[in-house]
């Protein structure tokens, strides 16, 4: 069971959940091909090629378990963020303390539909989620639950 369904509270619904863009597996994906290259080469296995072949495994392992450990979702009481696999962090905002929202997309974001998602918090707190599939159907889901609340 899932951090959000276990943290639900009384009469609390998920209204949307998000996940993690799959574009994080690029940069393994490119250190993977560019160190097959490299140890193709005629002069036998090159040791950057090695070196760079276990680095991209390790950059794809440590992707998958982000994209798997990273829950975001929208309810009807609050708005839940939790990271981590063995170290967990959450962040849990009740929809009276949201303030505003931030979306920060690259040129690549823009072009595959990700991006970084801020939530202002009363007080002065951000919280930055990196790399959110879809962006601004969380934040629209966010605001019609919160205003939906506040109505």
């Amino acid at each position: 069971m899932s951090y959000v369904n276990k943290n639900l509270l009384n009469d609390e619904k998920v209204i949307h959940k998000a996940s993690i863009h799959w574009f994080i597996f690029i940069p393994s994906i490119i250190a993977f091909a560019l160190s097959i290259f490299l140890i193709g080469q005629k002069e036998g296995v090159n040791a950057f090629g090695a070196f760079l072949f276990m680095f991209s495994i390790y950059m794809f392992i440590k992707a998958f378990v982000i994209r798997k450990t990273t829950e975001l979702a929208v309810t009807s009481k609050r708005i839940i963020a939790k990271t981590g696999f063995i170290r967990r962090n959450t962040v849990e905002l009740n929809h009276n303390k949201v303030e505003s929202f931030i979306i920060d997309q690259s040129i690549l974001g823009r072009i595959f539909g990700f991006g970084t998602l801020i939530i202002n918090g009363t007080g002065g707190g951000k919280t930055p989620i990196p790399n959110i599939d879809a962006p601004l159907i969380f934040r629209k889901e966010a605001m019609q639950a919160i205003d939906t609340q506040q109505n």
